[in-house]
């Protein structure tokens, strides 16, 4: 059986900057569902042209609105390159670049040049849950993501802080304070 051996991490996107190379909807898509996880993300966009709708999602974050053709030069300063053009050449161009400068690129629905997957993202408070297929079913993630966002209630960040300060008052070693929150949430699951 194949295994995912992807490594989840979970990025503070507003000390990043992301960059998204395309303006339609591969672009808009990617843009919405990483400012409803990230509000305070720091993106930019170049594209020829950008859909209505990717503007108006534009103007509710942190997000540069550049209109020009992708030139090497836009990824100057970036940490995170998403590509999403209509153009497989122009996509495999910006993954090129982006490996020879070390930077972590995703090019969209491409699998072989990508660096990291969007995948399902469920928030509730202060919880993420992040949802990955490897790559090979965005369909299945999506129905994921919804099934975990019906069943996590919405009260569960009431919890994430009461055992948050919880924990602050334990007292002992590591272990001992591990072993004790433990013991207090073992009935989480059962």
């Amino acid at each position: 059986m194949e295994r995912n051996n992807l490594y989840p991490i979970f990025l503070k996107s507003k000390n990043l900057k992301v960059l998204i190379v395309g303006g339609g909807f591969v672009a808009e898509e990617k843009l919405r569902f990483l400012l409803k996880s990230s509000p305070d993300a720091n993106v930019t966009m170049v594209a020829p042209f950008f859909r209505e709708d990717t503007i108006s999602i534009a103007e509710k974050g942190d997000v540069t609105r550049i209109e020009d053709h992708y030139k090497p030069h836009y990824l100057e300063g970036k940490h995170v390159v998403v590509a999403t053009t209509d153009s497989p050449e122009v996509n495999i161009e910006i993954y090129n670049d982006c490996r020879a400068q070390s930077k972590l690129v995703n090019v969209a629905d491409n699998p072989p040049y990508c660096d990291f997957y969007m995948g399902g993202i469920v928030t509730k408070g202060n919880v993420k849950i992040a949802i990955s297929t490897n790559g090979k079913s965005p369909t299945t993630a999506k129905r994921l993501r919804q099934f975990f966002e019906e069943v996590i209630p919405e009260n569960i960040d009431d919890l994430v802080i009461n055992l948050n300060h919880y924990r602050k008052t334990i007292k002992g070693t590591f272990e001992e304070k591990v072993e004790q929150l433990n013991q207090f949430t073992k009935t989480l699951i059962s």
